[in-house]
């Protein structure tokens, strides 16, 4: 994902003990391979300790031939152990102390399985390939603070761009809030495979790459929602190579500002250079200086097209994201999660939802699903899939009112959600499936392909959504006072403010029967006055 034109450092001597919770991560893309070791102190503050940085041919391999070369994976298994006697010379032996992920260069291969397979076979490292929706989410979580920290980035729009090896990351945050994510196969070490002749003269080579960029970055523009010109943010090493060799960058500066004309000089300059000649004039890795001029072109562009005078190079990269990641515990912050249900409610709009309705059925499921942790056994993350699948739920109707609930599993399963896998969007659609009709079945396709966990995690929580659904039966949000109890075989709702309960009644009728089955208990609503006879306080 990230190219970081930096030479290579040799291992470091045995540290000093450190005190805190040391964690390590690692970043195996298509260029190099990239580990940080940091102290995650009490307080929630990240102390970088170390860094390696090793180049490979990751995506040269893959990129051309499709496969990881046999060499190339024995070679990635040299600098990973050299990482792991790293780590266990800083106190990190547990794998609960590592996170370590590849991008598109293993992820595309043919052989992936492989490569990942010996790599923890030799290492005990477990390198997880994400998807390009998982690299988005930690690019964000990469950025955030700076975005948090920068009056100008909190308002109007930014474009959060990323060109790296295999592909290009784009985030569009208007007014603090995320309206757009995509990745797009624009690549810089990919289009210096694909694209690059190697009798080409240089002036040709600079109009081909230039050529494939203007396509690309058109296509990018069309996609995009309505925007003014942007405050365009680059995120890579090549980035912020060029922001030193531009003397803007300073040592431990959060964030640098380029003139685009002089990128744009800075990126022919380069992109008409040779790469041996790169590699002597600023002392790179042949690696990164493959993929310096691609990168800077598509950058360039990109402004040109927007409009940009200047674009912002943060002091962040993917390493960051996983750090911030570890730090939260695999826990999603209030602000991460703001954005995910905003990128529901996006997304509802666009098929016409009812916006209230989706609104009170997640706020009544949350609500549920909190009070039942000890029945559930899920974890805290399933909460919000449960309320932005309560938001979806009745997205189907865009199609048609017959069979609504299985309409509803096809559009969410053919979307993209801010911050969430395909496998999290894959278990929202099933639970939207089963929000109403028959019951998860063995033999549904999609269900049947689940393991145990996931199968249940889906019952469980469509259970909980046909109840939650079922309180807001006449779509009019009258029941909002509630509270809980549980009676021998019965888990009651107790609602205030509400005199009349039938048409929740009648379908908890229809819904219920789920949720028995689940959780071994009849859900019966009553309303307080009803709750207060029952219990003898009248």
């Amino acid at each position: 994902m990230e190219n970081n034109p930096t030479s290579q450092r040799p291992v470091p001597a045995a540290p000093a003990p450190v005190p805190g919770r040391v964690i390590a991560v690692i970043d195996i893309g298509a260029t190099a391979i990239r580990m940080e070791i940091a102290e995650l102190k009490p307080d929630g503050e990240i102390h970088s300790l170390d860094a390696l940085n090793n180049a490979v041919r990751l995506g040269k391999d893959t990129f051309t031939t499709g496969r990881i070369s046999q060499a190339t994976i024995e070679e990635s298994v040299k600098i990973l152990k050299g990482y792991r006697r790293v780590m266990e010379e800083y106190g990190v032996r547990d794998n609960a102390q590592i996170r370590a992920v590849a991008t598109s260069s293993v992820r595309e291969a043919a052989n992936r399985d492989t490569f990942l397979d010996r790599v923890y076979m030799a290492t005990r490292i477990n390198v997880q390939a994400i998807e390009e929706t998982e690299e988005i989410r930690l690019t964000y979580l990469a950025i955030h603070q700076v975005l948090r920290r920068q009056p100008e980035l909190q308002k109007g729009d930014v474009l959060v761009v990323e060109v790296g090896g295999g592909d290009t990351e784009l985030l569009l945050i208007q007014d603090g809030l995320i309206n757009f994510s995509n990745t797009y196969r624009l690549g810089a070490l990919r289009m210096r495979e694909q694209l690059g002749g190697r009798t080409e003269s240089p002036q040709r080579l600079l109009a081909t790459f230039t050529k494939h960029i203007q396509l690309s970055v058109d296509q990018i523009q069309r996609s995009l929602p309505t925007l003014k010109t942007p405050t365009l943010l680059a995120i890579s090493g090549d980035a912020r190579f060029a922001a030193e060799q531009l003397g803007a960058q300073k040592p431990g500066k959060e964030i640098t500002r380029i003139e685009v004309k002089a990128l744009a000089s800075l990126a022919r300059k380069i992109a008409t250079s040779s790469v041996d000649d790169l590699v002597i004039d600023y002392r790179i890795t042949y690696q990164s200086a493959e993929t310096l001029g691609p990168a800077l072109l598509a950058y360039a562009q990109l402004a040109k097209v927007f409009q940009v005078e200047r674009l912002l190079v943060p002091n962040a990269n993917l390493r960051y994201g996983l750090l911030q990641e570890v730090a939260l515990g695999g826990a999603w912050n209030k602000e991460f999660q703001e954005q995910v249900v905003h990128s529901a409610v996006t997304l509802g709009t666009k098929y016409g939802f009812d916006a209230r309705h989706g609104s009170q059925v997640a706020d009544l499921s949350v609500r549920l699903f909190r009070e039942m942790t000890a029945e559930h056994l899920l974890e805290p993350r399933f909460e919000i899939l449960l309320h932005v699948v309560a938001l979806l739920h009745e997205v189907g109707l865009f199609i048609s009112t017959r069979s609504h609930h299985k309409h509803s599993m096809y559009l969410i399963q053919n979307s993209e959600i801010f911050g969430l896998s395909r496998h999290d969007i894959n278990l929202i659609g099933l639970i939207a499936r089963y929000h109403r009709r028959a019951a998860p079945q063995p033999y549904h396709e999609g269900f049947a392909a689940l393991d145990r966990d996931d199968r249940l995690a889906v019952s469980k929580l469509a259970a909980i959504l046909r109840v939650a659904d079922a309180l807001d039966r006449n779509h009019m949000q009258q029941v909002r006072d509630i509270s809980f109890g549980r009676e021998a075989g019965q888990f009651i709702i107790s609602v205030k403010d509400v005199e009349d309960l039938t048409l929740e009644r009648l379908a908890l009728k229809e819904k219920g029967n789920l949720f028995e089955e689940i959780y071994g208990m009849k859900v019966v609503v009553r309303t307080a006055a009803q709750t207060e006879v029952v219990s003898g306080n009248v």
